[in-house]
């Protein structure tokens, strides 16, 4: 299997915790020591990691660097990072904390400036664009705020401006165990061959990986269908064969 698998690691309150549909009142908290849940992943061959400081994302600034800290500093995991990221200083305190990358989603809609900037003074391989998506339309603020704007000019954009790394998530997969998008995926794919594009919401089995393996997506997010037993250690040991 080709696809880079990526668990997904949501802090709040410095807890592993999951939330349906990224709505703050449908929260589980799976584990309240995160470097734990980490250190397992890396013991199943896990490279990277995929870490959201949900209170950040809340509070419009990073929050949970300390945790984001931790994990750098007792795991050789590759950790994308992002919530909350609104400023030159998040991202310097992210970078600082041992995030080799950084997700950047509102930011990307809501202050394109800071956003290009970021591009421009980083560059695509350390900067991702979260593209949250709800009935075709970016949805941001942690999922609170639906915009006008449609996924494949929002991509075009910041694919021009230098962009090659994509988090798509489909809000209405989310937390759902229901299966992903493989279909958006598709089309996102066929606009963008170039595109390393992670595919994030909705896996519930070892088969959704397949789907989305066989369908050519280079990489997946998934979280709650680890923390629900759905898809095992084990299962992650035979996926990454």
């Amino acid at each position: 299997m080709k696809i880079e698998l990526i668990p997904a690691i949501d802090i709040i309150d410095g807890k592993c915790v999951r939330l349906v549909q990224g709505d703050y009142a449908r929260k589980t908290v799976y584990n309240e020591n995160p470097v734990e849940v980490a250190k397992q992943f890396e013991d199943h061959g896990i490279k990277r990691v995929h870490l959201v400081d949900l209170d950040g994302a809340k509070a419009q600034h990073i929050v949970n660097y300390k945790t984001l800290e931790k994990i750098a500093g007792q795991t050789s995991l590759i950790i994308d990072f992002g919530g909350g990221l609104k400023t030159d200083k998040d991202l310097d305190i992210a970078f600082e904390s041992g995030a080799a990358m950084v997700t950047g989603g509102s930011i990307a809609v809501k202050d394109p400036g800071s956003f290009e900037n970021w591009i421009k003074k980083y560059g695509g391989d350390k900067i991702i664009l979260g593209a949250d998506v709800k009935d075709g339309k970016i949805a941001v603020g942690g999922w609170l705020e639906n915009t006008d704007q449609s996924l494949m000019p929002f991509l075009r954009n910041y694919v021009d401006k230098g962009i090659s790394k994509v988090i798509c998530t489909d809000i209405g997969k989310d937390g759902m165990l229901q299966g992903t998008s493989v279909d958006l995926y598709k089309e996102i794919l066929a606009e963008f061959p170039e595109m390393y594009l992670i595919a994030s919401g909705g896996v519930s089995s070892v088969n959704d990986i397949e789907e989305l393996d066989r369908a050519g997506v280079p990489a997946v997010i998934f979280g709650k269908a680890l923390y629900e037993g759905k898809i095992s250690l084990s299962g992650i040991d035979f996926i990454n064969r």
